[in-house]
């Protein structure tokens, strides 16, 4: 269907997040039609009444975008369900990034289920394109084009390498090429992507983080994704070791840093960006970070779950927007559940402002859709208008979890999330249908990953600075009983 010149209009849809360009923002409309011949829409709102192909009835339908996921982590999230929502390491401020997580280490096979798990967990929640920030991995390109969303690889790498022997002090393993040979790899990964004969792949480069990447390597980078007109994604400010680190090195905060090296421009995308210099965490006498972000155009990828589980929130959501930065949102950990991302990113943002109307629900979706689109430099998904591409999402009006409808969006997010999602498509094409992703085999990733699992645990004991078994490192929630 998304190959072909024929017409699919959803007829009388109940409601519609449609997007009105006049007011550059999302508006509902009431009992209308959106149509799309193949991969384009041609008509959002109001009768259709041109040929049509295949007619599917909207009277119990709420028809929105499909999600942008600017952030996600395929390869290794999902392989820490269970282990890594209340472990943290107290001796480096509970760090998200360099904790005990790090021996939970998968293999090549692992790696490709549990990406398929992430990519039918962000399908399924509405998820239509996501940048995956993985490391090479053989068949990843092949994996992204089957899943049929619109996906872009993002490969990571880095100068340097970290380990701990005692889980206080974080010590650096400096590349002898500086990264040269990954970042080549990375380059690869990303023409191939853009070659693929699915037509719906990207790539970008993803230096990992400040304190792992030298200054010759962000700035070859960057020289690089301004000669090839890419994205520059990488990780910033999220752990208070980064921000000691880049400090004890330069005396500077990671964001000044990238600035210093004019690293913040309208092609970056800052992921986190949560330990700025006015957060209550980091003790700071500059209070420029912020500007420095938005007056260069910058793009933040707000992913607050992973920091939630910390006891940190981004300081904030709705004082970052004010600021005139484009804000969206990411998965980043497991579940990689976007509509789950955005309720916590709402309410978060709500709590750190300690202020009901500092961020609605409305702000939350625009940077889940058109807010992710930006970051990307498109202009043609994330939203529901003609011209854009037909990827959008059905929810069904008539699940319980929906029902009464009196706000779609609303109850969408704070009560059913992905439960009501009926069909997603990209393109034109159905890649999800009645809660079943069409082209990953979900259950055979989920045998797979729990395998993967399995031999990860097994091998903890050899790697943590404890020498304990992975029951030692992480515990259950309760304890096993006699």
């Amino acid at each position: 269907m998304g190959e072909t010149n024929e017409v699919t209009v959803i007829r009388d849809a109940a409601w519609i997040a449609a997007w009105d360009d006049d007011q550059q923002r999302h508006v509902y409309l009431r009992d209308g039609d959106v149509a799309f011949r193949g991969g384009e829409l041609i008509h959002v709102g109001g009768r259709y009444d041109g040929d049509v192909a295949h007619e599917i009835d909207g009277r119990r339908l709420f028809v929105m975008p499909g999600l942008v996921d600017i952030h996600s982590h395929p390869t290794s999230q999902p392989l820490y369900k269970g282990i890594v929502e209340e472990l943290g390491n107290p001796e480096l401020w509970w760090s998200g990034l360099y904790d005990a997580k790090a021996v939970f280490t998968t293999d090549p096979e692992g790696e490709a289920h549990s990406a398929a798990v992430a990519y039918a967990e962000m399908l399924l929640s509405g998820v239509t394109t996501f940048v995956d920030l993985s490391h090479p991995f053989d068949g990843w390109v092949e994996l992204m084009a089957a899943s049929g969303a619109r996906a872009y690889a993002a490969p990571m790498y880095g100068s340097a390498g970290w380990h701990s022997e005692n889980g206080r002090e974080v010590i650096y393993d400096w590349k002898a090429d500086d990264g040269a040979a990954d970042m080549a790899a990375a380059v690869a990964v990303i023409e191939a992507a853009e070659a693929h004969p699915c037509g719906r792949l990207g790539g970008m480069p993803s230096p990992a983080t400040s304190d792992t990447c030298s200054p010759a390597l962000l700035r070859d980078t960057m020289d690089l994704c301004a000669a090839r007109d890419w994205r520059f994604h990488m990780h910033i400010s999220e752990s208070v070791q980064e921000v000691q680190e880049i400090r004890r090195r330069h005396g500077v905060s990671p964001v000044r840093f990238l600035a210093d090296l004019d690293l913040l421009r309208p092609r970056t995308i800052l992921a986190h960006a949560i330990y700025i210099d006015t957060h209550s965490w980091v003790r700071w006498h500059t209070r420029e970070d912020l500007d420095l972000m938005a007056s260069n155009g910058v793009s933040v990828a707000h992913c607050p779950t992973p920091f939630a589980r910390y006891g940190a929130i981004l300081e904030s959501f709705g004082a970052y927007r004010r600021a005139g930065l484009n804000m969206a949102i990411g998965t980043d950990t497991t579940p990689h559940n976007m509509l789950d991302e955005m309720r916590w990113a709402c309410l978060l943002a709500k709590a750190a402002d300690g202020n009901l109307d500092a961020t609605m629900t409305a702000d939350v979706f625009e940077a889940a859709t058109v807010g992710g689109a930006r970051a990307l430099g498109r202009d043609d998904i994330g939203r529901l208008a003609p011209g854009a591409r037909a990827d959008l999402v059905t929810v069904d009006l008539t699940h319980p979890s929906m029902r009464p409808a009196r706000d779609p969006l609303r109850c969408l997010l704070f009560h059913a999330l992905e439960r009501p999602i009926k069909a997603v498509y990209v393109d034109g094409r159905k890649v999800v249908d009645e809660g079943r992703v069409l082209g990953l085999d979900y259950d055979a990733a989920l045998i797979g990953l729990e395998a993967a699992q399995a031999r990860s645990e097994a091998g903890v004991a050899a790697r943590h600075w404890s020498g304990g078994s992975a029951m030692d490192v992480a515990p259950p929630a309760i304890p096993f009983g006699d």
